[in-house]
């Protein structure tokens, strides 16, 4: 009989920010690495060490040992140090699409520049894994998946539960994307602490393998049992060569040996059988009791995942295809270095303990300056290569005295909005003058104003709304001189726009004396409180709540926009609805409509809501905090002492969308509670739809009830969530509102607007103040009632609306390209482009797209003048091949362009 091989990988998986701040962690993390380097020196027998998947260790260590730079080297080169594949330990749900990828091309980045990566998918505490996993790992030339979440129930500090029922026998498995890639899979059935110290004292060591084999055992499905030796900021076992000895005279009929993921998962790939389970798409925990998914942690400081939702927008779909464009059709120089900087920086907020917000308030509030740091970046990217497009665009058709803009559609496919501009139609500067001697001449200047109209290039006057002439102080800062400061007179525009694809179109705000007044009926009826267009018609009732017909269909909502307040004594991984509680809304309090805009272009109403919400919990729940009382068995109630709260929410229709959008405000004062927003649909089917890493995924509305305890069933999303039966459905889009949930009654889709917590959770009591939420909050969201025919269309505007639309005053002269522009031509039946950008290493152009569909095949067709499109992998390295407009279902495509 064949021995049983132990292989026992040493490591620690390091959360960089947590139950600690980053800082205290750092200097944690130099100890271990410096403890690593002296054991690599002074034991010969010990292997290596796994730096826990994530390439961002070796930047913080050196950070403060620069000195140790040929040391690192020297022990990755001899293959003591393990590292990669990727830049951080991210969580899949929480980051975009591209950001997922973007960690792995920087990881594969600094793999190359440090040595060897560890060609493994390294999950090993992801708050459930994307479906698309398998697919993602195989375009970035890796065949292995190890990951700790999303089929063995776990509990309260990480224990896995003793439930035998679960969808895989082994701990090895074949797990499978939408569009049929497989990769292995090696599940952390007993956790990745399963070896963690190990004793190197024989009686120890006798009682510690007799359970810690048989616990193994139970699992694998070959002779390879994986022990891991090493759990969160672990310290390096220094006496582990010792410990290994020892086993291997205790334990005769197995041979121990200090292995790596590399050898390991080379012998399993050589024996694991035929047998092997095959596991679909997500893996999100839905077979267990569901208290410990970790989902709401979706909704904790949702204020993060707006910021990250923002700094995504302006890095992916705003900087990089304005700086691709640019830097082909004009001298700017493509600013690599410049987005890495912003794409490390946004990607340092994205480890699980972070964009979760599950950390303590230290954490996060650094989280916030590096969002901000990263927002400018890109912000400045997206102004200088906007600028150098403007400055090379023609506008010298225009008359005199016209103020030319350029609008630019960065987004893959064909906008039809109602464009809000805020035009610049003269600049008065300072010049060493008086400021308010120049600011008279301003006055003076919208004094001999005439009527306003917007033109494009052949002098048709387009159907806009102006606003009023204002005066607003601003500064330009030249390349080669001082800053310059000026009062510039604005104006607001707001312009009907249909637009391409990766275009610009440009138009002027000129005079006209002649200018008609148009006599178009307001989308408003002030009478019936009533909105009006060519798609909806939105009755909005006395108590705020509003029904729907869509007007091409014929399909009828009723009660939509009911905002729900419950109590919160759960934490910041998991929502537990107060003892006693009954849900508070809205429409049951005092509501107040006010017309803010109500013209033929759009209408922007506004519905004030007030209603009664306890201030907090009760005082048990501070007492079953400090007694680290699990969330399933609290007792705390909401207390008794309420307080009015006021939900300002502005709806917008404009004539050319099917999309409602609405904006809620709020000046929260209250904590331990929940707030959502619910449209009831009474859809009748079992499964939704959400946007998710590169896909939309489908799921149930109910969890397996064999085994599921919670009372609700939180789910991620990223830009969308829909309901569809037969021939109607409904698609409410969102900004940085990661979390739903499909109720039963009514078939309602729930939107978690804010979640307020006053603790950490998870292994110990960790006060998290910050988590409250106390203070301002603005979300934004939109509704859409859809055919099957305009099913993807729906979801394209749900993530289109997230993106804006660009604008910049031009100067009027004669340059070399036309004032309207497509840069490449973008169909799609039902795919959608994540990106336009320039490959680090040759400086080619990349575009990416997704299938949106799991079960049908879609095209997307780029054509992009003087270039051909050829298959890359998700590491952009070009494969070679031609590339073809079909997407097949759940397929993620990614193209290089050659220049013909």
């Amino acid at each position: 009989m064949k021995k049983k091989i132990v292989h026992i990988i040493s490591h620690s998986h390091w959360d960089r920010e947590w139950y600690l701040p980053y800082e205290q962690h750092h200097m944690r993390l130099v100890q271990l690495i410096d403890d690593l380097l002296e054991l690599f020196e002074t034991d010969p027998d010990f292997d290596s060490f796994h730096l826990d998947g994530q390439t961002i260790t070796i930047e913080d260590y050196l950070q403060v040992r620069p000195e140790n730079e040929g040391k690192i080297r020297q022990a990755i080169a001899d293959g003591k140090l393990k590292i990669g594949p990727f830049y951080i330990l991210q969580d899949d749900f929480l980051i975009s699409s591209e950001a997922n990828v973007r960690n792995m091309i920087i990881g594969e980045e600094d793999c190359q520049k440090w040595g060897k990566k560890v060609a493994l998918g390294y999950f090993p505490d992801t708050f459930g894994n994307m479906g698309q996993t398998a697919q993602i790992l195989k375009k970035a030339n890796l065949e292995t998946a190890a990951f700790g979440r999303g089929i063995r129930p776990t509990g309260f500090n990480n224990m896995v539960a003793e439930d035998e029922e679960f969808s895989s026998q082994f701990s090895e498995l074949l797990w499978e994307s939408p569009d049929k890639s497989q990769v292995l899979g090696i599940l952390f059935a007993n956790w990745y602490s399963n070896g963690n110290e190990i004793p190197s004292v024989r009686d120890e060591a006798l009682t510690y393998w007799t359970k810690k084999l048989a616990d193994v055992e139970k699992f694998a499905s070959t002779k390879h049992l994986l022990m891991m030796n090493g759990v969160d900021h672990q310290p390096v076992q220094k006496d582990l060569s010792k410990a290994i000895k020892l086993a291997n005279e205790l334990f005769p009929n197995y041979h121990f040996i200090h292995s790596s993921f590399d050898r390991y998962i080379e012998a399993v790939h050589q024996e694991v059988p035929d047998t092997l389970a095959t596991i679909e798409g997500e893996l999100t925990s839905q077979e267990t009791d569901g208290w410990y998914t970790l989902a709401n942690t979706a909704s904790s400081r949702i204020y993060l995942k707006q910021m990250h939702t923002k700094v995504s927008r302006q890095l992916e779909n705003i900087a990089e295809p304005l700086a691709t464009m640019a830097s082909e059709l004009t001298d700017y120089e493509y600013p690599h270095d410049q987005l890495r900087y912003a794409w490390k920086l946004l990607l340092q907020n994205a480890p699980h303990d972070s964009i979760c917000g599950c950390s303590v308030d230290e954490v996060h509030a650094e989280m916030i300056t590096r969002y901000q740091k990263a927002l400018e970046v890109a912000k400045f990217i997206s102004e200088k290569a906007q600028t150098a497009l403007v400055n090379a665009i023609d506008s010298s058709y225009f008359e005199d005295g016209a103020v030319p803009f350029t609008v630019f559609n960065t987004s893959g496919l064909e906008r039809k909005n109602v464009l809000e501009a805020k035009v610049e139609l003269k600049r008065f500067e300072f010049n060493g003058n008086i400021p308010k001697t120049v600011y008279q001449k301003a006055k003076d200047y919208i004094a001999g104003l005439k009527d306003l109209v917007v033109v494009d290039k052949d002098g048709k006057v387009y159907d806009a709304m102006i606003s009023k002439p204002s005066i607003k102080f601003n500064y330009e800062l030249p390349e080669r001189a001082f800053r310059i400061p000026y009062f510039g007179v604005y104006v607001t525009v707001e312009l009907p726009i249909k637009q391409a694809a990766m275009s610009w179109d440009t138009f002027a705000v000129t005079t006209r004396e002649d200018a008609e007044k148009s006599a178009k009926p307001a989308l408003f009826n002030e009478a019936t409180t009533t909105l009006e267009n060519d798609f909806l018609t939105v009755v909005i009732e006395a108590n705020g709540l509003l029904n729907v017909t869509d007007k091409l269909s014929g399909r009828k909502y009723h009660n939509l926009l009911q905002f729900e307040d419950t109590g919160d004594i759960g934490n910041e991984y998991i929502y537990r609805q107060a003892h006693n509680d009954t849900a508070r809304f809205a429409h049951d309090g005092k509501t107040t409509l006010t017309v803010l805009e109500n013209n033929h272009l759009q209408a922007k109403i506004e519905l004030q809501q007030t209603f009664e919400v306890p201030v907090s919990a009760d005082s048990l729940l501070t007492t079953e905090q400090n007694m680290v009382i699990d969330i399933t068995e609290r007792l705390a109630e909401r207390s008794t002492t309420t307080t009015p709260w006021t939900l300002t929410t502005v709806i917008t229709m404009a004539h050319n969308s099917p999309q409602l959008h609405f904006t809620t405000s709020f000046d929260n004062q209250m904590t331990d509670h929940r707030l959502r927003v619910l449209f009831p649909t009474k859809i009748e089917t079992d499964v939704n739809y959400a946007d998710s890493i590169y896909e939309v995924v489908e799921r149930p509305n109910k969890p397996n009830m064999k085994f599921w305890k919670n009372p609700t069933n939180p789910q991620h999303q990223r830009a969308f969530v829909s309901l569809l039966k037969d021939d109607y459905g409904v698609t409410i889009g969102n900004y940085g509102l990661n979390e739903y949930e499909i109720v039963e009654q009514d078939k309602t889709i729930a939107v978690t607007l804010l979640r307020c917590v006053g603790e950490l959770g998870d292994w110990g009591y960790f006060e998290t103040k910050e988590a409250q939420c106390i203070g301002k909050h603005t979300v934004e969201f939109t509704f859409e009632s859809f055919t099957p025919e305009t099913k993807f269309a729906s979801y394209i505007r749900a993530k289109q609306q997230q993106v804006p639309l660009q604008y910049q005053t031009n100067p009027r002269h004669q340059a070399k390209l036309a004032s309207q522009h497509a840069f490449c031509t973008i169909n799609s039946d039902g795919c959608y482009l994540t990106a336009l950008k320039r490959n680090t290493k040759t400086n080619q152009i990349v575009t990416r797209g997704f299938n949106l569909s799991n079960t049908l095949a879609h095209y997307l067709s780029i054509d992009m003048p003087n270039y051909e499109g050829f298959v890359c992998n998700l590491l952009e390295e070009d494969l070679n091949r031609k590339a073809t407009e079909t997407f097949n279902p759940g397929e993620i495509k990614s193209h290089i362009w050659r220049k013909k």
